[in-house]
């Protein structure tokens, strides 16, 4: 309830920024500013999101948690605040640019210089590594987290130097890219996968190109 509250604020606010240019500048120069009101917006929802992240869960290890830990929970509310507010109002707009890295910085992922990530879908974002020109593409899911017998399990992901996961991929807790590796469009990285270095695969499990 309170992530759907803060987004229905945000946009009431946005609301009433275009209502305060149109009085003071017009329509034209309130059209021509509304980029910047919903920048401030977005900015406004990606702190927002930052700030829930470290005051709910803090910095996320790569351990294991019982279903029913308060942690679980803690955690799902993190993810609502994504989905609900940043989602909408910057995260989805910002795919694929450097505000998107910095704010996936700021939630605990570490991310080397020139990294195209298109994707906010970095579920627990501190054990996510990109190294530098690491490429997610669209649609991608970097799943750190899976449930198994009412238990939680954590672990990283990483790209490596270079990496590249295609578009719509999903790569699973423990799975390593090495550098210079890709996977191709729409495939699946099982857990504890390991991509050889400048190797190409592709497939639901990924298999080697030939």
């Amino acid at each position: 309830l309170i992530p759907v509250v803060i987004s229905f604020a945000i946009g009431l606010g946005v609301l009433f920024g275009f209502e305060v240019l149109v009085g003071r500048v017009g329509y034209l120069a309130a059209a021509a500013l509304g980029g910047v009101v919903l920048m401030a917006a977005g900015a406004v929802a990606g702190a927002v999101c930052v700030a829930a992240k470290w005051l709910l869960v803090g910095r996320i290890e790569d351990v294991e948690h019982p279903l029913w830990s308060s942690f679980v929970w803690r955690n799902e509310v993190c993810d609502a605040f994504v989905e609900t507010v940043a989602a909408p109002w910057f995260a989805r707009a910002a795919t694929g640019t450097a505000a998107l890295n910095t704010w996936l910085r700021a939630m605990g992922s570490h991310l080397g210089r020139g990294v195209w990530c298109e994707t906010y879908w970095l579920p627990e974002a501190d054990l996510v590594r990109l190294d530098d020109g690491a490429t997610v593409n669209r649609g991608c899911v970097v799943q750190t987290h899976l449930f198994h017998d009412r238990i939680m399990s954590l672990d990283t992901v990483t790209l490596g130097a270079g990496a590249t996961l295609g578009p719509h991929c999903v790569a699973l807790p423990a799975a390593s890219l090495g550098d210079g590796s890709t996977v191709g469009p729409a495939s699946l990285v099982m857990r504890g996968d390991t991509v050889p270095p400048s190797s190409r695969w592709q497939g639901n499990p990924i298999a080697p190109v030939t």
